[in-house]
């Protein structure tokens, strides 16, 4: 694995999942990441994906440095050929060189703006790190995905799963602000990628990317969809079709003990933070249904996972080099 900055990176879904559950029963630290380190650059508020990926690196003997974007530093261009006569003091170019003289792997987190869809679509600065850093670079949430999150996801339901092909739906939710569809794009590939039984249900206007959703089956009625569930993972994200609107806040959404009945005793899933009485009830969030909690800590062996698959590529290459 050179990169993680997408779900495609990973060539063997169930080998890593395996190797992630493996880690989370490990108690020792291991040596492969020693005298590395791991550079985290935030353009937006982070906590599991922060706390959970620097936990990870230093479980693999890794030092970590943490900056955020445009507060601790200068702020970047991005644009190609740009004068920069305005308040944005470092271009990219220069930027990423230097930290990939400092980093081993450089991890990137930067939010959608929502307002211009193929803007996002391009992953700006994501794909810019990628391509003007010289070592591997991490996905911590981009413009249209958070590839670490559904790794987590499906090593969750792999954990918790008593079922040869369990019924997953993912739900839509309310809440008060207008969200990306990084979360659900995620999750909706990686779970294509798994033997389950996948649904998706939202309000109509809300459907996500059918480039990505693919054929999937997505039902606008919640309650029809949400039948015989073993797993509900329950989500907000903003329109697709109306790119980055929020087009209702339908509290008859909100995934409640009612709505549970509905399902097989469904295991509730939510990647936090979440809106509590908006977007699932405390009735839920507060019983042995909800799995946030593990769904949570299981981050940190994720990203172990990925960073262990990373440096391994990279001391392989290593060697290759010496013997050539």
């Amino acid at each position: 694995m050179k990169n993680y900055t997408e779900l495609s990176d990973i060539k063997d879904l169930q080998q890593l999942i395996t190797e992630a559950l493996e880690l989370k029963k490990s108690t020792s630290t291991l040596e492969i990441g020693k005298g590395k380190t791991l550079g985290m650059l935030f353009f937006n508020p982070s906590l599991r994906t922060r706390l959970s990926s620097e936990k990870a690196a230093k479980l693999l003997g890794m030092e970590v440095m943490v900056m955020n974007a445009g507060s601790d530093s200068w702020k970047l261009e991005f644009e190609d050929g740009a004068v920069m006569d305005s308040d944005k003091a470092e271009h990219i170019k220069e930027a990423a060189a230097v930290l990939s003289q400092y980093c081993d792997i450089i991890a990137v987190r930067a939010f959608p703006d929502l307002k211009d869809k193929e803007k996002d679509e391009a992953e700006t600065v994501l794909n810019s790190f990628k391509k003007f850093a010289s070592v591997p670079v991490v996905n911590l949430e981009s413009a249209t995905g958070h590839p670490l999150q559904a790794l987590t996801d499906a090593m969750t339901i792999s954990e918790l799963n008593k079922k040869d092909k369990p019924k997953v739906v993912l739900s839509w939710a309310p809440h008060p602000k207008t969200l990306p569809q990084s979360v659900p794009n995620s999750f909706a590939e990686i779970m294509q990628n798994l033997d389950v039984d996948f649904v998706i249900t939202n309000p109509e206007g809300y459907d996500l990317n059918p480039k990505i959703t693919k054929n999937v089956s997505v039902i606008h009625d919640q309650a029809e969809a949400l039948k015989d569930a073993d797993f509900v993972y329950v989500k907000n994200w903003s329109s697709y079709e109306n790119y980055g609107q929020k087009l209702s806040e339908d509290r008859n959404w909100t995934f409640s003990a009612k709505k549970l009945k509905l399902t097989n005793n469904a295991k509730v899933m939510h990647c936090l933070p979440v809106r509590r009485n908006m977007v699932i009830a405390d009735e839920v969030l507060d019983s042995e249904n909800s799995v946030v909690i593990q769904q949570a800590g299981n981050r940190t062996f994720a990203a172990q996972a990925v960073l262990k698959r990373i440096l391994e590529e990279k001391v392989q290459a290593k060697d290759l080099g010496k013997n050539a």
